[in-house]
């Protein structure tokens, strides 16, 4: 068997998240159909980078499947392409994975993106991909709210309740906020992220932007270690991974 580095896009609106779930159309769950036919119909387990939530989407998510010796790059991205329709997931590029590589483990770097469309008109073309907030909002300072959460610190404000990460100390590189037109972007990074860490930083960052919180309150929420401390968590929709970085690119 040959281990297989995927890169995929997906829209997730219509899935419940990537991970299986005992109702509802998973992500995991069409690639992994779409997998047995390259497996002679036999079963095949994936592993993902990161298991997005219902309505997130991503531009370049990354997992693994093995399948038998033989194939060669493009008939797996192909043929797995043609076994997804008419779902809007799809494989980007595919690869031989490294050895000991692992699409979650061995990641030392994720990037994820929030967009809010801020104008009164509902959102048409970007329906499900973007937080729709008719108030106006001061993107910059929201921007220097943001710097006030940088560096290495206790999350525990910013993490759902379900998390099960062991430790609420993450390291958080970048947190930028910018304004074009009507669209306003958040971009994200570090090496990994809580459970909502990233929907409840936008949730906190848009009562700044809205003016009913001064900055120093974000400084505040995060000291306290609180969840009720923060804002709320943004909606799903607004969300996607944008990508995940490894120390040797098994796409280069």
């Amino acid at each position: 068997m040959t281990n297989w580095a995927l890169q995929l896009e997906y829209n997730g609106t219509a899935f419940v998240g990537w991970q299986r779930q005992d109702s509802g159309l998973s992500l995991q769950e069409v690639l992994e159909n779409a997998a047995t036919n390259l497996n002679k119909g036999s079963p095949v387990a994936s592993i993902v980078a990161g298991r997005t939530d219902s309505g997130v989407h991503a531009e370049a998510q990354v997992a693994m499947i093995a399948l038998p010796d033989g194939y060669h790059p493009r008939q797996v991205r192909d043929a797995l392409n043609y076994h997804m329709k008419p779902h809007l997931l799809v494989v980007r590029q595919a690869a031989v994975a490294p050895e000991g590589w692992n699409p979650r483990f061995s990641a030392i770097h994720r990037a994820y993106r929030y967009r809010i469309l801020n104008r009164r008109a509902r959102p048409a073309l970007l329906e499900g991909q973007v937080w729709h907030v008719a108030a106006p909002l001061d993107a910059a300072a929201m921007h220097e709210a943001a710097k006030l959460l940088l560096g290495q610190h206790d999350f525990t404000s910013f993490r759902a309740a379900a998390c099960q990460a062991k430790s609420p100390i993450r390291t958080l590189e970048r947190l930028d906020v910018t304004r074009d037109g009507d669209l306003i972007a958040i971009a994200v990074e570090a090496r990994s992220f809580l459970h909502h860490q990233v929907r409840n930083f936008v949730g906190t960052l848009r009562l700044v932007g809205d003016g009913s919180w001064p900055a120093e309150r974000v400084a505040a929420a995060l000291a306290a270690r609180d969840r009720s401390k923060a804002g709320p968590t943004a909606p799903a929709e607004g969300l996607a991974l944008v990508a995940v970085t490894y120390p040797v690119d098994p796409f280069a």
